[in-house]
C-alpha cells in the first residue's frame, strides 16, 4: 500500500465520518469541507481527475452550507 492510497483512504473515511455528524454542529459540516478538498487533492494526484472535479465540486457546496449554518440564527 503506498502513501497515496492510504491518504486517499482516511479523506474518504473522514467524509463519511463528518457527513454522518453534520446535523449535530456546523463545525462538523466544516470539516467534512476539509475531507472533501483532501479527496480531491488525491484524486488529482492518483491522475483521477474526474474524481478530484467531483470532490472540489463537493468542498465547494459543503463550505458554502458551513456559512449558512454558522451565521445562522441559534
Amino acid at each position: 500500500m503506498t502513501v497515496l492510497t492510504i491518504f486517499g483512504a482516511c479523506a474518504v473515511g473522514f467524509m463519511m465520518i463528518f457527513y454522518a455528524l453534520e446535523d449535530r454542529a456546523p463545525q462538523y459540516t466544516f470539516a467534512f469541507a476539509l475531507a472533501c478538498v483532501a479527496a480531491s487533492v488525491y484524486g488529482w494526484l492518483a491522475g483521477t481527475w474526474p474524481f478530484g472535479v467531483v470532490e472540489a465540486v463537493w468542498a465547494i457546496v459543503a463550505f458554502r452550507k458551513w456559512l449558512r449554518r454558522r451565521n445562522a440564527p441559534s
